[in-house]
């Protein structure tokens, strides 16, 4: 256990180092938030209630989203081009000769760097956003709580959604196309775009029992005390239902993939 933790250490630092990246993406996740803000600004003077939100619960909801974009790589990222490149050199056969769990370290590094990204790149838009917009912060530690375990079950579900695209590499030697796919997905069912109560009909059903749900959408609505009581409890079981289901087909897969590990070009 204590490697793994050792691996999460060393995945927060290793973000920790790009700072100039990282401000980079301060400057533009707020950005980004403004302009959503404003457009959820104008659609909401139009609809008060649209998908049973008000205005200030739908600005929170905007700025949230940003600040878990790259926390939970809604849009792909983190360890996944390092561990396609691995696979398509054939470098992964290192990794398996290593006295530790292929799918465990990687998933320890994932944790480390969102939790970098939560704490790099989600609090400050969250800040300006808080400056500029009524948005609606509990008062409860308990909601932050919850909120925050919402949170890593969700970068759990990202990770075992992205694991399953990465290990499509071991037989189309590049995941890319697979991989864009998986991020636009991603961005459109997590509720990025817009909350998923607005999608109309059987989609919008849909949409709340994939597992993107998780990523975006479940923790947003335990943020805004939507979730209370026993439809919390539910709520963290979805979540972890999720996980739990899409970790044992990775490791199912990654059982098969790593039958076949081949060297590209020989």
């Amino acid at each position: 256990m204590r490697l793994y933790v050792a691996v999460a250490v060393s995945g927060f630092r290793r973000y920790a180092t790009y700072r100039v990246a990282t401000a980079a993406g301060v400057f533009t996740n707020t950005v980004f938030g403004f302009i959503m803000a404003y457009t959820y600004t104008a659609l909401w003077d139009e609809r008060p209630r649209l998908g049973g939100y008000d205005l200030p619960e739908a600005l929170t909801y905007v700025w949230l989203g940003q600040a878990l974009l790259m926390t939970s790589a809604m849009m792909g990222g983190g360890f996944s081009d390092e561990l396609v490149e691995r696979i398509r050199t054939g470098d992964v056969a290192i990794d398996l000769y290593r006295p530790a769990d292929l799918q465990l370290w990687w998933l320890s590094a994932d944790l480390g760097r969102a939790a970098f990204h939560l704490l790099g790149r989600g609090i400050l838009p969250m800040v300006f956003g808080a400056f500029a917009f009524e948005l609606l912060l509990p008062a409860d530690p308990l909601v932050w709580f919850a909120f925050l375990l919402s949170v890593a079950l969700g970068v759990v579900v990202s990770f075992a959604i992205r694991y399953l695209v990465v290990l499509t590499a071991f037989w189309l030697m590049d995941g890319s196309g697979v991989a864009q796919v998986a991020n636009l997905t991603c961005v459109f069912f997590s509720g990025m775009l817009l909350p998923l109560p607005l999608f109309p009909g059987l989609l919008g059903e849909l949409a709340r029992v994939l597992p993107w749900s998780a990523l975006l959408q479940v923790p947003a609505d335990v943020f805004l005390g939507r979730h209370t009581g026993w439809g919390l409890v539910r709520a963290f079981g979805f979540q972890a239902a999720w996980a739990v289901a899409l970790l044992g087909a990775g490791r199912a897969l990654q059982s098969v993939a790593t039958r076949k590990v081949v060297v590209q070009g020989g």
